[in-house]
């Protein structure tokens, strides 16, 4: 298959040219990512639309892949529990070579056709979930035979890769493919490619936790108050929806009450 990810975008002797240069070229590459999003928007909503419905039929979803792209996934996935309120099973992200493969490179662990599928197993994967696979080059034997698998337990699947001919857009049901072309320094996807990775994951995660009623407003009303930015923040939104009551009221509510949601109900049935 033909890789645009692979492919060299003509540019030549980066080495020589100066910073401003540089950032000015690497910045124009970067600018086309939102462009090739926009392409594929039909196809992110139908993979939202499948993800609320695992949610709302007490699914979880998983986010599978190597390198850039499982931890790309991993990220997307550990900040719903502190922004959303929502348990830290609820989305999950798994990459090749566990945990260690986070920080750096584990050798040979994405080219394991079936240990994908083991890795979805020990956490107990069912029909109700949704697994989508991140891949960029869209060859990765580790997501390939994991949603292949899916697909033959009825598990439903999406992807997200960069490469139009992939291979794991054929065992997808919900396949999301943003071509975004040759890279700024050839093959490297951690750029382009992982930027596009990454706004879609946002799309996916935040609309589907809208969808499910974690957000009001645009406001994230059950997030976790795990620092004092956090506590401020929920003061703050308080404030905002709740007339005449001090600072120190609305920040001691929320204390007591746990979220920004739930001190917001308790101060308008008060003053009822």
């Amino acid at each position: 298959m033909r890789k645009t990810t692979e492919s060299d975008s003509g540019l030549t002797s980066l080495e020589t040219k100066n910073i401003a240069e540089l950032s000015q070229i690497m910045n124009q590459f970067d600018a086309t990512v939102h462009l090739a999003i926009e392409k594929e928007l039909p196809a992110i909503n139908a993979t939202i639309e499948q993800v609320v419905r695992s949610l709302e039929s007490g699914g979880k979803i998983f986010y599978i892949g190597a390198g850039t792209s499982g931890r790309l996934g991993i990220l997307d996935a550990s900040e719903c529990p502190p922004t959303f309120g929502v348990p830290h099973d609820l989305f999950n992200g798994i990459i090749a070579g566990g945990d260690t493969a986070i920080r750096k490179a584990v050798e040979f662990a994405e080219d394991d056709l079936e240990l994908g599928w083991k890795d979805l197993q020990e956490r107990k994967i069912s029909t109700k979930d949704t697994v989508i696979g991140i891949a960029a080059s869209g060859t990765t034997p580790y997501v390939i035979g994991a949603l292949k698998q899916c697909q033959i337990e009825g598990i439903s699947t999406g992807c997200i890769t960069c490469n139009p001919d992939a291979p794991v857009l054929e065992v997808a049901d919900f396949p999301i493919c943003v071509e975004v072309g040759p890279e700024f320094v050839r093959g490297s996807t951690r750029l382009k490619a992982g930027t596009a990775q990454k706004l879609v994951l946002n799309m996916i995660s935040t609309i589907s936790m809208i969808k499910m009623g974690k957000v009001v407003g645009n406001k994230m009303v059950d997030m976790q108050l795990s620092n004092k930015k956090l506590i401020q923040r929920g003061t703050s939104m308080i404030l905002e929806e709740i007339q005449n009551i001090t600072p120190e009221k609305a920040r001691e509510t929320l204390l007591e009450q746990g979220s920004v949601r739930a001190a917001i109900s308790f101060l308008r049935a008060s003053s009822k």
